[in-house]
C-alpha cells in the first residue's frame, strides 16, 4: 500500500504540473475574456456602480482574494452529472427531488448589469481593464508569446472592432457550449421566495403555515413553456408548477403581466398553492400601490365578515401598508373582529396599547365622514353615488336623519336617474329611526369587569377592552378565575386565553431587564450563549414560556449555531418529554400548536421546514418526528445542508444508535458506501444517511463514495501541489465558477452554483478583509459589492460569524469614507448594521463624529426612500446633529416613528430635543394646537414639550391641565413653566389639591395675587408646601411670593417661641428673615437645628450675631478670627474636614489667621490632605520654609492644587535637590510642573521633537489646576509654532495656551486650521471670557472672514458654530440675525455677552414686525419671552410698555434675571466698569418709572416703600433715598448689610441712609461691631470726627471698613488710628490677619510707620495686599517694599524670582527707578498688569528702558496708561508697539463703520505711532512730600519754560522714520479717498469686492510701516543697519564704529549711562592682549586729562557770569535730567534706604 500510495502521489504531482502548464495560457485567454464581458465595478469620482456576483469573483481573482471554491465545485458537478433519476412530480417515487434555488442575480432588483455570453454584449470593458494592461506593459511575469502577440493585436482595434470580435467569439462559444447544459426538466423544487428588497419590521414574523409555498422548476428553453399569461384568463385551472416556473425564468415579463394584473393575480390566487404571489409580486412589482389598492380593500373586508381574511393577504397588507392597517385594527374594534376570527391571523395583531383611545364609537374610517358633511351639499348634482354610499355604510345614523328626514333634500338626491335605489333606502332606514344620539365614547362603560361573571359578555366587547384598557383586563380577567372560565364559554373567546398568556409575562420580564431581553429576541438579533444560559438558569420560568414556548424567538435565537443546545433543554422543560424509547404525545403544552395539524411530515420533502416549526414538532411529537423523518434519508440530506436543521441528523443518529442497543432482534444494516470508505480508510465527515437508506439509488451512493474521496484527497493533494501550481489550480476553479455563473443566466438553467458556493464566498471575503490593510480595497468590497454580499447573506437560514464579521467591517471604515461608503450601501445591509451596532455599541465604543456621520447619511439616504427604518434607528438617535434632525423626512405622522422619538427623548441633549420638537411643529400648524382636542399633548406624547414657543404658547389651558403629567417628566424651558403656570393658575380659580399637586414646584413661578385667592383652603397649604419648597432647593424666587405666601405669618413675630422642629422646616428661610429675627432665637434652641442649618448660605453679619451662631459646627464661617487664632493645632486640624466645604465663605482674614497658623508647624507636609482647601490662601512666606520636605514628599505634593507662585517655590527647590528627576522626566512633578522653566521645556521639545512626545507635555500642561503663567504660556506658544506638525497640535494646545497666540499669528491659519481653533473654543469658551474685549473682537473677526459670514443671513447654523464668540462679530453681520432663530431660542440668546451697540441691536430686532413689534402690543408673554434683553430697549421706548404689565412681581423677575445672568460665567467677565454703571441705570430707570418715582406718566401708581426682601431680589441703589429711608426699622436694619455692599448708591442716597442709621442706633462711638461690619460703603459718608470714633475692636468690622476702596487720604488716616486706639496695638504690633483685614486702610498709615510694620507678619499679608488697587503715595509703596527685602522676609530683591513679583502684586510698583532699571526678565515676567499701571509715569519711562519694555507680555503692554506713554521716548514706545501690534492686528473696517471707535490698547498703539516724540520731554512733575497736605493746598500752576533742543546727527534715523510713516500714512490716505470716489458708483457685489482689496493694500502698508519702524527690512530675509554688519576691512569697521555710536549715544541721557559704559568697556576688553588694553587705556587717560584741563577753565568763567553748569562741548554726556531733583529727592531716599 505504501508503494501504491507513493505513486499515487507521483502521479499527483506529475499531472498537477502537466495542468497547470497546460492550463496556464487557456486560463489567460479565459480570464482575459470574462474581464472584457465582465466589467468590474471601481470608484470613480468617489462612487461607483453595484456589482453581482461574477463581478465580485472577478474582482477577487484581480485581487488575489483566495475564494476557496474546490469544496463548491464538486458539490456543482455531482449534482450536475450525477444528478437523482428523472420523475415525474408529483408522484410516489419522487421523495426527495433535489432543491433548486435561483442565482443570487435572479433575485437583484438592479438589472443594469449585462449578461456575460450575450453576443451583443453593449457594455465591453476597456482593453486597460484586462490582463493585456499588465502584459503589455511587462509587469506580468510568465507570460506566453501568443498572449503577448493576442494582446498586441488587440491593441492595434478600435473599440468598434473588439466589439466585433467579441462578438463573433461570443456566438462560437455559445454554440459549443449549449448543449451542454441542456437538461430535461426534472422534479426541482424549493422554496425560492425572493428575498425582500426592503424588509420591514413586520416581515420578521414567521410565514403562515397555512399558505403554500410556490413551486419551481427548470427549463431548457422559455419558449417551449406555456408562459401565455393572456391564456391563463381564458383557461379555467392554470397549473401552479406552471405559473411557479413562469416567475422563476421570466420575472420581468411575469410581473408586468399577473402582477400588475388584478384579474389575473385573483384567479391565481385562487389556488391555495398560489398564495406565495402576495410577498413575489409586492417585493417585484415596481408599483406595490396598485397592489395594495387592489388587494388591501378594507372596506371590502368589513362589508363580507363571512370571507374570513387569509393570513398571506393580512401580511402582506400588513407589509404594505402597515402604518394604517395598524391604526384601523386598533382603533376599530369590529374590524379587529373580523380579523381575529381566523386565529392564524393572531401572530399579525399589533400592540395597541400606546395609540390611545379610539376617537369614538369605533368606526372604520372616520375620516370619510368628511365627505357626508351635509349642509355642505349645496349643488345635489354633484354628489354622487359613491359619495351616498359610503355615507350611508360610514353614517347611517346621519345620513338617516339629515337626508332621509329631509324630504326637499331627498327629492332633489332622487331627480337623477342613478340615485333611484335610494327611496327604498330611506323608507328603510326611517322605519327604525333611532330615538336618541349616540353616548361619547367611554372605556369604562363598556369594560365592567365586574358584571362578567354573571352574564354572558359579547365577543367583540371582550375585543375592544383588551385593545384599550389592558392593565384592568388583565387584573380582572386574566387575574380571576371566575371572570376568566365563564368567557372562555364561549368558543369566540378562545384568543382570550393566549393574551393573559402574553400578559403575564409581560410582568415577569421585569425580573433580568438587563440581561433577559425577551422582548429584543423578538427580532432577527443574534444572542450571547451565555447570556441565553444566564436567564434559562436563574429565570427558568420565564425562559420557558418566553423562549421555549415562542416560536419566533425560539427561530431567532436557534439562528446562532452555538445556541442549538436550546432544542435539548426546552425539550426538557416543555411537556410532554418523549424519551427516544417513549411514545410522545401529539398535543404540545405551546399554547395555539397543534402537532397533527402543523407538522406535515410528508410535505417537508417538497418544502424544508422552517427552524422553529421544525424544533415545535421535534419537543411535541417526537414519535412521530423519529419514525417519519429518521428513516428518510432524502430528507436528512436536505436538512443537513442548513445550519439551523444540522442537529436533526445527530438526533437520528443517537436514535437509531439507542433503539439499536434496546433492540436485540434488529437486523443489521449494511451499507455498501459506509462500508468502501471504510476499507479504503478515508476520512469522511459527510451524512450517509441518505446513502444508507434502503433502496437508495446507485447515483447517490456513488455521489457519497466520490465526495469522500475528494475530501480525503484533498489534503493530500494540497500538500503535493507547489504554490504556483496551486495559484493556477485555484485560478482555473474561480474562474470555472464565473462561468457557470454566466451559463444559469445566459441558459436559465439552475446549476445549484449560488448555493454551493454562498458560504465560500463570505468566508474568503472575510478572510481578505483580515489581513488587508489597504482601505481603499476594503472601501471597494463595501461599496461597490455591498448588495450582493447582502444577498448572500439574506439568502442565510442563519447569520453566522462570517456574516456579521462583514457587518462589523463597516465600523472600521474611515470617517473620510463613511459617508459615501454608507450611501451605497443596500438597505437590508444598513438593517443589520444597525442591530449589530444595537447589539455590540458598548464594544464598538465609536466617536461621536462616525456616529454622528453614520446617523447623517442614514437620515438623508436611506430614511428618505424606507421610513420603517426608523424605529432600528433608535439607538443611533442621540448621535443625531440638530441640522440632520431638521433635515428629517416627513414623517411626523408615522405614529411608529413618533412613538420612538418619545420613548428615547430622554438619552437625548437638549439641543436635539428641541430640533425634534421644530421638525415635529412643521407639521402641526397653528390652528391644529387651537383647534385640538383636549387630549392633544397626551396624544401626541413627549415632543410636545420640545415645540418652539411660538407654537407652545397656542395651547389651551384645558390641553395643559390635561396634558399637564406628560409635559412635567420633560425637561421645559423656564419661558414654557412661567407660561404653563400663567396659563393655568391665571385661568382657573377653582384648582383644587390636587391640581397644585400636579403642578408642582411649577406653582411657585405663579403671581402672588393668584395664589392669595386660594388662602384658606386645602389647597393652599398644598401652595406652600411646593413654595417652601422652592426655596429649599435655593431656585431664584421674588422675595416678594416667598413673603407673601411663606413668610406673612404671625408665628414669626415671636422667633423664641417656635420648636425645634418647626425651626428645622424654616432653616433655609433664617437669611430672609434677617438680623432681627436670628437675634430673637436663644440658645436652647440653636443646637438642635445645626444639622439643618449646615449649608445654609448666612451673610457675615449674620454669622457673626453674638452667642449665636458661633458654634454651629460646619459654619465655621462664622466664628471670629480672634477665636481662630486661639485654637490649637489639633482643634483646627479637627475643625478642617468641615471647613474644607465652607472655605470659599471664609474672609480674609480668616483664611490668613487659619492658614499661616497651621503652616507654622513643621508637621504640615504630613497634614497637606487637610489643608489642601487652604492652599490658595497660603502665603508665601509660609511655603518658602517648607520646601525642602515638601520635595521630599514630592509624591504627595506633587498632587496638591498649588498657585503658580508656590509651585515656583518648590519647582526651584526640585532644580536645586533632585535636578535629574526634573531632566528625566518633569512630567512626574504633578501640580508643581506649572513652574517649569522656560529652558527645561525647551531642552524636552528638542530632545524629543515627536509629535507624541509634545502631545505628552501639552496633556500635562492641559491639566494643571491653576492658570498657567504667561511666561509660560508664550513659551509653549514659541517652541510649538516652530514645529512642522503645528498644525495637529493646535487641538492638542488647549483653549487657554492657544488663545494667548497673537492675533497676528492666528490670522495665517488655514481654514482647517481655523475651525479646529473655533471648536477649542467651543468647548472651552472661559479662556475666550477671559480675553480683553478688544482681542476677542480681533480673533472673532479672522474665524468669521475664514468662515465667509460676511454676506448673507446670519444663519441659525453660523450663530451656533462660533457659540460664545457669536455676539463678537461686527455689527454689519449681526444685524443680519435670523430673526426666526433669534425668536425660537431667546432664552439660549440671553445667556451671552453683548456690547453697547450689539444691544442696540437687538432692541431695535425685538421691536420689528417678524418679532414681537412695536411694545406698546406686548403682553405678559411677550415680557416673559423678552425677559432680561427688556433692558436693552432705551428709555423713550420703556416708557411705552403698559403700566399694568409692569408690576413689582414682574419687575423683581426681571432684575432677578439679569443678576443671575451677572453672577454666571458670562456675565462676570462681560461687561466692564462703565458699562456695568450704564447697565444699572436703565434698570434703575425701569424700577422707578413703573413703581411712580418717576411722575414723567401721570398714569403712574403710587409709589411703594420697598421691603427687605424686595431689595435682595432688585438692588438698594435703584430705589430713592427716600424710600429707603422710610423703611420699617425691621427692614432697615435686616437690609443694613445689603445697602453698605451696593456699589451704585449715591453720594447723596449713602448720606441719608447713614443719618437714619445714626437715628436707630446712636452716635458712631456707640456703634456695635455687628452693626459697624453691615456699613461697609456708608461709612464713606462719616465725618473725620466720626471715622476717628469708631470702634474697630473686631477684625470683622476692620474687614468690612477695609474692603471699601473710595476713602480719601485724610479718612484712611483716620480709619488708621482709629485701628490702633481700638485694639490698643502700635503699628509693630499688627500681625498678618490684622493687615489683611485692614486693607485700604494700610495706606492710612504714614511712611515712618509703616517702616516699623513686622516684615515677616507684613509679608504673610501681601497675598491679600497685593491684590488691591491701594491709594498708597509713592513713598509709602516703597516702605512697604523695604520691608519685603528684610532677610526674614523675601531678602534682597536681586535675589527675588518671579514667585515673589506675582505674590507681592501691585507692591512691585513701590519698587525704586533704580532697582527697577535692574530687573531681569525673570523678574518682569512677575509683575502683574495692576502693578504696571500703578507706577508713575516718570518713574515708568526712566524705571523701563526699551529692553525691558520688549519683555513685557501682552496684559502688561496693554496695562500701560497714557499717561505713562506720553512719558516714554520714541524708542520706548517703539518697543512697547513690538509687543502690542501682533496681539492686536486691527481689522480693516470695510463694513461702512464709519464711526467706528478703537478700544483703548489700540488707542495705545495708535498713539505710540503720531505722538510727537518730543511732547512733554522737558517738563517737571510737582510731587508733594507730604499727601496730608494734598487736599489743604490748592494747587498752582507754574510756567514751564520749554528750552529749544538743537536736533543732533543722531536724531536723524528718527526723522527717516517719521518721514517714511508720514509718505506711507498719505499713501493709506490716498487709498482711503479712492475708495470714498467709487463707492458710490458700484454695486452691492463690486462694493465688498472693493472693500478686500482696500483691505489688503491697507495691511499691505501697515506691514510695510511696522517693518520701517521696528527696523526690519522690504524682505522677509532681508536685514538692515548694524545687523546687517559683518566688518572685514578697516573700512567696515570705520563704518560699523558710525553705526554703533549713533545706536548707544541715543541713551547717553539716562542715569543708567555711564555704568553702562563702565561695564561695556570691561566686558568687551576682557579679551583684549596687554598691549591692546593699554592703547585703549590710554586714549581713555587722554580723553580725562582735556576733560579735567575743560572743567577747570569753567569754574574760573563761572565766577565772571552765568554759565551752563555743567557747560562745555562734551557736558551732553552728563544726564540732562537732575534726577537728584526729580520726584523731591527720590534718588537720595532710595540711597538712604539701601
Amino acid at each position: 500500500m505504501t508503494a501504491m500510495s507513493a505513486m499515487v502521489d507521483d502521479a499527483v504531482k506529475y499531472v498537477s504540473k502537466f495542468m497547470a502548464t497546460f492550463l496556464h495560457v487557456p486560463m489567460d485567454y479565459i480570464k482575459i475574456a470574462l474581464q472584457f464581458g465582465i466589467r468590474v465595478p471601481s470608484l470613480k469620482e468617489e462612487t461607483c456602480d453595484q456589482g453581482d456576483l461574477k463581478q465580485l469573483i472577478m474582482w477577487g481573482i484581480n485581487h488575489n482574494v483566495s475564494w476557496s471554491f474546490g469544496n463548491s465545485i464538486i458539490d456543482i458537478l455531482l449534482e450536475t452529472f450525477l444528478a437523482s433519476e428523472q420523475c415525474t412530480y408529483p408522484g410516489p417515487d419522487c421523495q426527495n427531488p433535489p432543491r433548486f434555488q435561483r442565482s443570487i442575480q435572479e433575485a437583484d432588483t438592479d438589472n443594469n448589469h449585462y449578461i456575460l455570453l450575450q453576443c451583443n454584449h453593449p457594455n465591453l470593458a476597456r482593453l486597460n481593464d484586462t490582463l493585456c494592461a499588465e502584459i503589455l506593459t511587462g509587469s506580468r511575469e510568465g507570460s506566453s508569446i501568443s498572449m503577448l502577440t493576442f494582446c498586441q493585436a488587440l491593441s492595434s482595434l478600435n473599440p468598434m472592432q473588439i466589439k466585433q470580435v467579441w462578438s463573433n467569439v461570443c456566438y462560437v462559444i455559445q454554440a459549443l457550449v449549449s448543449p451542454l447544459v441542456s437538461r430535461s426538466s426534472d422534479c426541482s423544487v424549493g422554496e425560492t421566495l425572493p428575498s425582500p428588497a426592503v424588509t420591514s419590521p413586520l416581515q420578521t414574523l414567521p410565514v403562515p403555515h397555512s399558505a403554500s409555498h410556490r413551486i419551481a422548476r427548470e427549463a431548457f428553453n422559455l419558449k417551449q413553456l406555456a408562459c401565455n399569461y393572456k391564456n391563463w384568463l381564458q383557461d379555467e385551472v392554470v397549473d401552479a408548477v406552471l405559473v411557479s416556473l413562469c416567475s422563476d425564468n421570466e420575472r420581468e415579463p411575469f410581473v408586468k403581466q399577473v402582477c400588475h394584473n388584478a384579474l389575473l393575480m385573483r384567479k391565481l390566487l385562487s389556488d391555495q398553492m398560489n398564495t406565495w404571489l402576495y410577498g413575489y409580486c409586492a417585493n417585484s412589482s415596481a408599483d406595490p400601490g396598485y397592489m395594495m389598492s387592489q388587494f388591501c380593500v378594507y372596506e371590502e373586508w368589513i362589508d363580507q365578515p363571512s370571507v374570513p381574511v387569509e393570513p398571506s393577504l393580512l401580511e402582506f397588507c400588513m407589509n404594505l401598508d402597515g402604518s394604517r392597517l395598524t391604526k384601523l385594527i386598533c382603533e376599530h374594534n369590529r374590524f379587529f373582529m373580523l380579523l381575529l376570527s381566523n386565529p392564524e391571523n393572531m401572530r399579525f395583531m399589533p400592540n395597541c396599547s400606546n395609540l390611545g383611545f379610539p376617537p369614538s364609537i369605533p368606526d372604520l374610517d372616520s375620516h370619510t365622514l368628511d365627505s357626508c358633511r351635509y349642509s355642505e351639499w349645496h349643488d345635489v348634482m354633484q354628489i354622487t353615488t359613491d359619495v351616498l354610499s359610503k355615507c350611508i355604510l360610514r353614517d347611517p345614523r346621519g345620513f338617516t336623519r339629515e337626508v332621509c328626514s329631509n324630504n326637499t333634500f331627498l327629492n332633489s338626491l332622487l331627480r337623477k336617474k342613478e340615485n333611484s335605489w335610494l327611496g327604498s333606502h330611506c323608507n328603510t332606514s326611517l322605519t327604525f329611526l333611532p330615538t336618541e344620539a349616540p353616548k361619547p365614547f367611554s372605556i369604562a362603560d363598556w369594560c365592567d369587569y365586574h358584571t362578567w361573571a354573571e352574564r354572558r359578555v359579547d365577543d367583540s366587547v371582550v375585543g375592544l377592552c383588551w385593545q384599550h384598557d389592558k392593565l384592568a383586563f388583565q387584573k380582572n380577567v386574566c387575574c380571576k378565575a371566575s371572570v376568566f372560565e365563564k368567557l372562555l364559554e364561549d368558543p369566540q373567546n378562545k384568543w382570550v386565553k393566549t393574551v393573559c398568556a402574553d400578559m403575564k409575562e409581560i410582568d415577569e420580564i421585569e425580573v433580568l431587564p438587563q440581561v433577559c431581553k425577551y422582548s429584543e429576541w423578538t427580532r432577527p438579533i443574534i444572542v450571547d450563549m451565555t447570556e441565553l444560559a444566564l436567564c434559562a438558569e436563574i429565570d427558568p420560568l420565564n425562559f420557558t414560556s418566553k423562549v421555549c414556548s415562542n416560536g419566533t424567538v425560539l427561530q431567532n435565537l436557534l439562528a446562532n449555531q452555538d445556541n442549538t443546545w436550546l432544542i435539548q433543554h426546552c425539550a426538557n422543560h416543555s411537556k410532554p418529554v418523549v424519551s427516544p424509547s417513549g411514545g410522545g404525545g401529539q398535543g404540545g403544552s405551546v399554547t395555539g400548536f397543534n402537532p397533527a395539524e402543523q407538522c406535515q411530515y410528508s410535505s417537508w420533502s417538497v418544502s424544508l421546514p422552517d427552524a422553529t416549526l421544525l424544533t415545535l414538532c421535534w419537543q411535541h411529537d417526537q414519535t412521530k418526528f423519529v419514525s417519519s423523518i429518521c428513516p428518510n434519508p432524502g430528507l436528512l440530506l436536505f436538512l443537513s445542508r442548513e445550519p439551523s436543521s444540522q442537529w436533526v441528523s445527530t438526533m437520528c443518529a443517537t436514535y437509531t444508535n439507542y433503539t439499536s442497543t434496546n433492540n436485540t432482534t434488529a437486523q443489521p444494516n449494511i451499507c455498501l458506501a459506509k462500508k468502501l470508505v471504510r476499507q479504503f480508510n478515508w476520512t469522511c465527515s459527510a451524512d450517509f444517511t441518505s446513502a444508507c437508506r434502503p433502496g437508495a439509488s446507485q447515483d447517490m451512493v456513488l455521489q457519497m463514495i466520490v465526495r469522500c474521496w475528494v475530501e480525503s484527497m484533498r489534503s493530500r493533494v494540497e500538500d503535493l501541489l507547489t504554490p504556483p501550481v496551486a495559484a493556477i489550480m485555484e485560478q482555473a476553479v474561480s474562474t470555472t465558477v464565473v462561468v457557470l455563473l454566466a451559463l444559469e443566466e445566459v441558459q436559465n438553467a439552475s446549476l445549484h452554483v449560488t448555493e454551493n458556493i454562498r458560504l465560500s464566498v463570505l468566508s474568503s471575503v472575510v478572510r481578505y478583509l483580515e489581513r488587508e490593510n489597504n482601505l481603499d480595497k476594503k472601501r471597494v468590497l463595501l461599496q461597490c459589492f455591498g448588495r450582493v454580499l447582502t444577498s448572500l447573506m439574506q439568502t442565510a437560514r442563519d447569520v453566522t460569524s462570517d456574516e456579521f464579521f462583514i457587518i462589523k467591517e463597516y465600523f472600521n471604515i474611515p470617517l473620510s469614507n463613511l459617508r459615501l461608503v454608507l450611501s451605497a450601501t443596500h438597505i437590508t445591509t444598513v438593517r443589520l448594521i444597525l442591530q449589530y451596532y444595537s447589539r455590540n455599541k458598548d464594544t464598538l465604543q465609536l466617536p461621536d463624529m462616525y456616529l454622528s456621520t453614520m446617523v447623517s447619511v442614514l437620515f438623508q439616504t436611506h430614511l428618505v426612500k424606507d421610513g420603517s427604518l426608523f424605529p432600528e434607528l433608535a439607538p443611533l438617535l442621540a448621535a443625531a446633529t440638530p441640522a440632520d434632525i431638521h433635515a428629517l423626512p416627513s414623517l411626523q405622522n408615522n405614529a411608529n416613528v413618533r412613538e420612538t422619538i418619545n420613548g428615547y427623548l430622554g438619552h437625548m441633549s437638549l439641543d436635539q430635543r428641541r430640533a425634534f420638537g421644530l421638525w415635529y411643529s412643521k407639521v402641526l400648524p397653528l390652528s391644529n394646537i387651537t383647534r385640538g382636542h383636549q387630549s392633544l399633548i397626551r396624544d401626541t406624547g413627549n415632543l410636545i414639550a420640545y415645540l418652539p414657543f411660538h407654537n407652545f404658547q397656542h395651547l389651551s389651558p384645558a390641553q395643559l391641565l390635561d396634558g399637564l403629567d406628560v409635559l412635567q417628566r420633560n425637561t421645559l424651558s423656564p419661558l414654557k413653566q412661567e407660561f404653563i403656570t400663567q396659563s393655568l393658575i391665571g385661568t382657573y380659580r377653582n384648582l383644587t389639591a390636587q391640581d397644585f399637586t400636579r403642578l408642582g414646584n411649577l406653582s411657585c413661578l405663579a403671581d402672588p395675587k393668584d395664589l392669595l385667592v386660594y388662602k384658606g383652603t386645602k389647597a393652599f397649604s398644598v401652595i406652600q408646601e411646593f413654595v417652601m419648597n422652592c426655596t429649599r432647593e435655593r431656585h431664584s424666587l421674588p422675595r416678594h411670593l416667598t413673603s407673601s405666601v411663606l413668610l406673612n405669618s404671625t408665628e414669626l413675630n415671636s422667633p423664641s417661641s417656635l420648636s425645634p422642629n418647626r425651626l428645622a422646616e424654616l432653616a433655609h428661610l433664617l437669611p430672609s428673615l434677617g438680623v432681627t429675627f436670628l437675634q430673637g432665637l436663644t440658645p436652647s434652641q440653636l443646637p438642635a437645628i445645626l444639622p439643618a442649618l449646615d449649608s445654609v448660605p448666612f451673610s457675615p453679619a449674620q454669622l457673626s450675631t453674638p452667642g449665636r451662631l458661633e458654634a454651629l459646627g460646619s459654619l465655621v464661617v462664622g466664628v471670629k478670627t480672634e477665636a481662630l487664632l486661639t485654637l490649637t493645632s489639633d482643634k483646627l486640624l479637627s475643625s478642617l474636614p468641615a471647613m474644607a466645604q465652607h472655605t470659599p465663605g471664609f474672609n480674609p482674614p480668616q483664611a490668613n489667621a487659619i492658614s499661616t497658623k497651621l503652616w507654622g508647624f513643621p508637621e504640615v507636609v504630613g497634614w497637606l490632605d487637610d489643608v489642601e482647601p487652604l492652599l490658595h490662601c497660603t502665603p508665601l512666606l509660609s511655603i518658602l520654609p517648607r520646601t525642602r520636605q515638601l520635595v521630599n514628599n514630592i509624591t504627595t505634593a506633587s498632587t496638591k492644587p498649588w498657585n503658580t507662585q508656590q509651585a515656583k517655590a518648590i519647582y526651584r527647590e526640585v532644580l536645586a535637590t533632585k535636578p535629574n528627576l526634573i531632566k528625566q522626566d518633569f512630567l512626574s512633578l504633578g501640580t508643581v510642573g506649572q513652574a517649569v522653566s522656560c529652558k527645561v521645556l525647551q531642552e524636552h521639545f528638542r530632545a524629543d521633537s515627536s509629535p507624541s512626545s509634545v502631545r505628552r507635555i501639552l496633556a500635562f500642561l492641559r491639566q494643571q489646576p491653576s492658570p498657567l503663567h504667561t511666561s509660560l504660556k508664550k513659551c509653549v506658544i514659541d517652541e510649538v509654532y516652530r514645529f512642522k506638525f503645528f498644525s495637529q497640535l493646535l487641538e492638542d494646545l488647549g483653549a487657554e495656551i492657544a488663545l494667548s497666540m497673537p492675533v497676528s499669528t492666528i490670522k495665517r491659519f488655514s481654514t482647517d486650521m481655523m475651525d479646529t481653533l473655533r471648536k477649542i473654543i467651543i468647548k472651552d469658551p472661559h479662556q475666550f471670557i477671559l480675553l480683553s474685549r478688544t482681542k476677542q473682537e480681533l480673533l472673532v473677526d479672522k474665524i468669521v472672514q475664514r468662515m465667509g459670514m460676511y454676506v448673507g443671513v446670519f444663519t441659525e447654523e453660523e450663530f451656533r458654530s462660533l457659540g460664545i464668540m457669536a455676539t463678537f462679530v461686527v455689527d454689519e453681520v449681526f444685524v443680519q440675525l435670523d430673526r426666526s432663530f433669534f425668536t425660537d431660542n431667546l432664552d439660549f440668546l440671553q445667556g451671552l455677552c453683548y456690547s453697547s451697540s450689539k444691544m442696540n441691536i437687538v432692541a431695535r430686532i425685538l421691536q420689528e414686525p417678524a418679532t414681537f413689534g412695536p411694545v406698546q402690543g406686548w403682553n405678559q408673554t411677550t415680557l416673559s419671552q423678552v425677559d432680561r434683553f427688556l433692558f436693552f430697549l432705551p428709555e423713550e421706548k420703556l416708557q411705552e410698555i403698559s403700566l399694568e404689565l409692569m408690576t413689582i412681581g414682574r419687575i423683581e423677575k426681571l432684575f432677578m434675571s439679569q443678576h443671575q445672568w451677572e453672577l454666571g460665567d458670562v456675565g462676570t467677565h462681560c461687561l466692564d466698569k462703565n458699562e456695568r454703571r450704564r447697565f444699572f441705570e436703565k434698570q434703575q430707570f425701569v424700577l422707578q418709572f413703573f413703581l411712580g418715582f418717576l411722575k414723567i406718566n401721570p398714569l403712574s401708581p403710587t409709589p411703594m416703600v420697598p421691603t427687605c426682601e424686595i431689595l435682595h431680589t432688585t438692588a438698594p441703589s435703584a430705589w430713592t433715598s427716600n424710600s429707603l429711608t422710610s423703611m420699617s426699622s425691621s427692614d432697615f436694619s435686616n437690609c443694613l448689610e445689603l445697602m453698605g455692599q451696593d456699589l451704585f448708591l449715591a453720594s447723596y442716597q449713602r448720606g441719608q441712609v447713614i443719618q437714619k442709621v445714626k437715628r436707630m442706633y446712636g452716635p458712631v462711638s456707640s456703634f456695635s461691631q455687628s452693626v459697624i461690619s453691615q456699613l461697609g460703603g456708608l461709612a464713606v459718608e462719616l465725618s473725620l470726627e466720626e471715622l476717628n470714633a469708631l470702634r474697630l475692636t473686631d477684625r470683622r468690622s476692620i474687614t468690612s471698613m477695609g474692603a471699601v476702596s473710595t476713602w480719601n487720604n485724610r479718612q484712611l488716616a483716620a480709619l488708621f488710628n482709629a485701628v490702633l486706639n481700638s485694639t490698643k496695638q502700635s503699628p509693630s504690633q499688627l500681625d498678618s490677619s490684622t493687615l489683611v483685614a485692614m486693607g485700604h486702610i494700610v495706606c492710612g498709615a504714614k511712611t515712618t510707620e509703616m517702616k516699623t510694620f513686622n516684615a515677616v507678619e507684613f509679608s504673610k499679608a501681601v497675598l491679600w495686599l497685593g491684590q488691591l488697587r491701594l491709594s498708597c503715595s509713592e513713598e509709602q509703596l516703597l516702605a512697604l517694599v523695604g520691608l519685603l527685602t528684610h532677610s526674614l522676609a523675601f531678602g534682597l530683591m536681586s535675589s527675588w524670582e518671579t514667585d515673589v513679583f506675582i505674590e507681592i502684586g501691585v507692591l512691585a510698583a513701590g519698587i525704586s527707578d533704580m532697582a527697577m532699571s535692574a530687573l531681569v526678565k525673570e523678574q518682569i515676567e512677575g509683575i502683574t498688569p495692576m502693578a504696571i499701571s500703578m507706577i508713575p509715569p516718570n518713574k515708568f519711562a526712566v524705571g523701563f528702558h526699551q529692553q525691558q519694555i520688549s519683555m513685557f507680555s501682552y496684559e502688561q503692554a496693554a496695562a500701560v496708561t497714557d499717561e505713562q506713554l506720553a512719558a516714554l521716548s520714541d524708542v520706548q514706545r517703539t518697543a512697547l508697539a513690538m509687543v502690542l501690534t501682533p496681539w492686536e492686528d486691527r481689522p480693516v473696517d470695510f463694513r461702512d463703520a464709519d464711526n467706528f471707535e478703537p478700544e483703548e490698547p489700540i488707542k495705545k498703539a495708535a498713539a505710540i505711532a503720531t505722538m510727537d516724540k518730543w511732547e512733554g520731554e522737558d517738563e517737571d512733575e510737582d510731587v508733594k512730600d507730604n499727601w496730608d497736605d494734598e487736599e489743604e493746598e490748592e494747587v498752582k500752576k507754574t510756567e514751564v519754560k520749554k528750552t529749544e533742543t538743537k536736533v543732533s546727527e543722531k536724531k536723524k534715523l528718527m526723522e527717516k522714520i517719521k518721514e517714511r510713516e508720514n509718505r506711507l500714512k498719505k499713501k493709506q490716505q490716498e487709498l482711503e479717498n479712492i475708495e470714498l470716489e467709487v463707492q458710490a458708483e458700484l454695486t452691492t457685489e463690486e462694493k465688498l469686492a472693493e472693500k478686500l482689496r482696500v483691505k489688503k493694500l491697507q495691511e499691505d502698508a501697515d506691514l510695510e510701516l511696522a517693518k520701517d519702524a521696528f527696523g526690519v527690512g522690504s524682505t522677509s530675509n532681508s536685514v538692515t543697519g548694524i545687523d546687517a554688519m559683518c566688518p572685514s576691512s578697516k573700512e567696515d569697521f570705520t563704518e560699523f564704529e558710525k553705526l554703533l555710536k549713533e545706536k548707544i549715544t541715543q541713551f547717553e541721557k539716562s542715569v543708567h549711562y555711564s555704568n553702562f559704559l563702565d561695564s561695556l568697556f570691561r566686558e568687551l576688553c576682557i579679551s583684549l592682549e596687554v598691549d591692546d588694553l593699554k592703547k585703549v587705556s590710554n586714549s581713555l587717560s587722554v580723553l580725562l586729562s582735556e576733560k579735567q584741563k575743560q572743567e577747570k577753565q569753567n569754574k574760573g568763567k563761572k565766577k565772571k557770569k552765568g554759565v551752563v553748569p555743567g557747560g562745555g562741548l562734551k557736558a551732553q554726556l552728563r544726564d540732562d535730567l537732575d534726577y537728584a531733583a526729580f520726584d523731591g529727592g527720590y534718588a537720595q531716599d532710595y540711597e538712604d534706604f539701601m
